[in-house]
C-alpha cells in the first residue's frame, strides 16, 4: 500500500500521494492529456452515440487529433443525451467488462448511467487518496463517512479513497445524527465526510447529547455536494475547531475525486491528467477569459466504460490565477458559484422542480396548481410542497386529508430521496401567474 508522502512547501509541509503526477511539469502534463484524449477518443468511437456524433463534426479517428486546442472540435455531451442513451447506450466496453454502475437522477425520471471497469475504479480510487492526501489526512486517521451510499457517488468514492490512503474507515452513511455523534465519541473518528449543512446541524446537535467538540477526537472535515460560501467554511471551523476542505465532484464524472483542496487552500486543485476542463459563457459557447465565471464543461480522460466528451456539468465557476504555494502542477478551480439549469440542490440532494412536478401530475386528487418553497430550518434546508386539491375530488374530510397528505409525500421521497412537508390547499387559493408560472420560492438566505 502506498503511503502519504511530505514535501517541503513554500511555508508548511506539504502532503502528497503521487508526486510524480501531482508536480509533474506543465509541458510533459500536456503531453500526458494528449495521449489519453486520443485514448479517451477510441473509447468513444465504439459506442454509436459517438460514431454519430464524432462523424458530424468531421473526427473519424484518433489522430484527427493533433494538439490539445483540438478538443474545441470534439461536440457536447449534455445530460438530455446521457437520458436519451439509457442504459446503455453510451457503453465502450462488452458488459462483461462492467463491475459497477451509478446513475443519477434526471429532470424527466430517466437516470443517466456511468458504468466502470475495475480499471476505471482503480484510476477513480486513487484520484480520491490524492485527494485525501492534499489535506494532510494519513493512515492514522479515523474516517466516518456521513453521506449516503449506493447509486449516490459520495459515499463509496470516498471510502475507497480512504480505504486506499489506510484510514480507518467507519461507513456510517448519512442521518441518525444521535448514532453519528455515539461512533464518533466511541472511535475517536478525526476526520469526516459530510454536507456543510448537516456540520452545522451536528454541531446543534452535540449540545443536546452533552457533547463539547473539544471532546472528540475531529480535526478534519471534507464538505461539499452543495454550494456553500467561504463564511461558511468558517464558521464551521470555528464551531468544531477544525480544518474544513472544499472538494468537487459529480456523478457523470465519477463523482467525487475531481478537484479538492491541498493544505493551502487556495482553490480546488484539478487532476488534469484524469480530466480537462474548459469554462465557457452559457449562451455563447465560447470560452471565457480567464477569471472569468462561466459553465464547466469536462471531458474525461481514464475512463474506459463510459467516454465522455465535453460533458456540460451546468457547474458554474472561474480559473484560479496563479501558482499554488503546495507545488503542484495541475490548475486549480475556484468553488463552486451555483448552477446555469434549474436544478436544486437540498441538503446534497440534486432535485429537479419536474420530478416533483411528475409525482403530483400522476396522483388523481391533485389539482393543477403547486408552489415548491424552500426554506432554512437551522442549518438544514426545508422543503415544503404546496399543492392544491382537485375540486371534484375535495370533501373537507380530516382523514382523508392526512392520507393524503402522507401519501404524496412518500411518493415524493421515492422520486427526489427527500421527505418535504406536503401542504394541501383548496382549489384556487395558490397564487396564479399569468405568464410563465413560478413554480419556485427559494427563501433561503444567499451566501
Amino acid at each position: 500500500m502506498a503511503q502519504v508522502r511530505i514535501i517541503k512547501g513554500k511555508d508548511m509541509t506539504v502532503p502528497v500521494w503521487n508526486p510524480a503526477i501531482e508536480f509533474i511539469e506543465r509541458e510533459a502534463l500536456e503531453r500526458l492529456q494528449l495521449a489519453h484524449l486520443r485514448k479517451t477518443i477510441a473509447w468513444a468511437l465504439k459506442t454509436p452515440f459517438y460514431q454519430r456524433r464524432l462523424a458530424e463534426a468531421g473526427l473519424t479517428c484518433p489522430e484527427d487529433i493533433a494538439s490539445l486546442r483540438d478538443v474545441r472540435n470534439l461536440p457536447y455531451t449534455t445530460k438530455d443525451d446521457l437520458r436519451e442513451a439509457y442504459p446503455d447506450g453510451l457503453l465502450a466496453v462488452d458488459r462483461e467488462q462492467v463491475v459497477r454502475l451509478h446513475t443519477s437522477s434526471g429532470t424527466t425520471g430517466t437516470p443517466t448511467v456511468i458504468y466502470h471497469t475495475q480499471h476505471d475504479l482503480d484510476r477513480w480510487t486513487e484520484l480520491v487518496a490524492r485527494c485525501i492526501a492534499a489535506t494532510g489526512a494519513t493512515r492514522r486517521d479515523v474516517f466516518q463517512n456521513m453521506t449516503n451510499y449506493g447509486l449516490f457517488t459520495g459515499g463509496l468514492g470516498l471510502h475507497y479513497g480512504a480505504e486506499r490512503v489506510g484510514m480507518l474507515v467507519i461507513p456510517a452513511s448519512s442521518g441518525n445524527t444521535g448514532r453519528q455523534i455515539q461512533l464518533m465519541r466511541n472511535f475517536q473518528t478525526s476526520v469526516v465526510h459530510a454536507t456543510p449543512s448537516y456540520l452545522l446541524h451536528l454541531h446543534s446537535a452535540l449540545a443536546g447529547e452533552g457533547v463539547e467538540p473539544g471532546q472528540l477526537g475531529l480535526r478534519k472535515a471534507f464538505i461539499g455536494a452543495e454550494p456553500h460560501s467561504e463564511e461558511t467554511r468558517r464558521k464551521i471551523e470555528s464551531l468544531f475547531g477544525i480544518d474544513a476542505y472544499n472538494s468537487y465532484g459529480l456523478s457523470e464524472m465519477n463523482g467525487p475525486g475531481v478537484a479538492f483542496e491541498c493544505v493551502y487552500k487556495t482553490g480546488l486543485h484539478l487532476w488534469e491528467d484524469a480530466y480537462i476542463l474548459e469554462i465557457i459563457h452559457t449562451e455563447t459557447l465560447q470560452p471565457v477569459a480567464e477569471g472569468e465565471t462561466g459553465e464547466i464543461v469536462m471531458t474525461t480522460l481514464q475512463r474506459q466504460a463510459t467516454p465522455l466528451l465535453r460533458y456540460r456539468t451546468r457547474d458554474l465557476s472561474h480559473w484560479v490565477s496563479g501558482h499554488c504555494p503546495c507545488g503542484r502542477g495541475h490548475r486549480r478551480l475556484a468553488r463552486i458559484k451555483g448552477r446555469s439549469d434549474d436544478m436544486l440542490i437540498i441538503n446534497g440532494v440534486n432535485v429537479f422542480p419536474s420530478q416533483i412536478e411528475d409525482r403530483l401530475m400522476k396522483t388523481p386528487e391533485v389539482g393543477v396548481n403547486y408552489l415548491i418553497q424552500l426554506e432554512k430550518r437551522g442549518s438544514l434546508d426545508r422543503l415544503v410542497v404546496k399543492t392544491e386539491i382537485d375540486a371534484r375530488l375535495f370533501t373537507g374530510d380530516p382523514d382523508a386529508l392526512d392520507d393524503l397528505r402522507e401519501r404524496i409525500s412518500e411518493l415524493l421521497r421515492s422520486a427526489i430521496l427527500v421527505k418535504p412537508v406536503v401542504e394541501l390547499h383548496e382549489p384556487g387559493s395558490l397564487p396564479v401567474s399569468e405568464g410563465k408560472a413560478q413554480r419556485v420560492v427559494d427563501l433561503r438566505p444567499a451566501f
